[in-house]
């Protein structure tokens, strides 16, 4: 509590009861600086090139169900090809009507993002929700290194051959 000066020449200071908001105002106002300067530095946009995957696969099913985009754009399912209007129906008669079965979507290169959302859409609009994407295992996983058995240094100039 805050004491007061009284005109009278008493030596008791009495109690003021009146509530002193300039320190929280000036805390706040750091704060709010603190915060206008930090809010842009937390949301920065990189451009990254992402690495690899090397973890190791996923159990695949027994009898997995593929859709293949093919680079003219026609589908198959596993090696049969299927037309557009009828991806619902085949995937049916390859699944027993499972929907709930993953169904494994590959795709050449050459085809367009927007071509393959096209054709997840199609499968979504089937009822098939549990969709993988597949693509080539381009790193095998690394085993780990035998203490016992170092690497000899390689000679000068050279790199060491595996």
């Amino acid at each position: 509590m805050a004491g007061g000066i009284k005109e009278s020449a008493g030596d008791d200071l009495a109690e003021n009861h009146e509530i002193n908001v300039t320190p929280f105002i000036d805390v706040m106002l750091v704060l709010l600086i603190i915060f206008m300067v930090a809010a842009p530095l937390a949301t920065v946009d990189v451009n990254i090139d992402l690495p690899v995957s090397n973890a190791t696969p996923a159990q695949r099913p027994d009898q997995p169900v593929y859709v293949t985009i093919k680079p003219d754009l026609t589908l198959a399912i596993g090696n049969e090809d299927v037309a557009a209007d009828g991806l619902a129906a085949a995937l049916a008669g390859a699944t027993g009507n499972d929907r709930e079965q993953r169904v494994f979507l590959r795709a050449d290169k050459a085809v367009a993002y927007g071509d393959l959302m096209e054709v997840m859409n199609r499968l979504r609009q089937a009822g098939y929700l549990k969709i993988a994407l597949v693509g080539l295992e381009t790193t095998a996983a690394v085993p780990a290194p035998d203490p016992a058995a170092a690497p000899a240094p390689a000679a000068a100039g050279g790199a060491a051959q595996p």
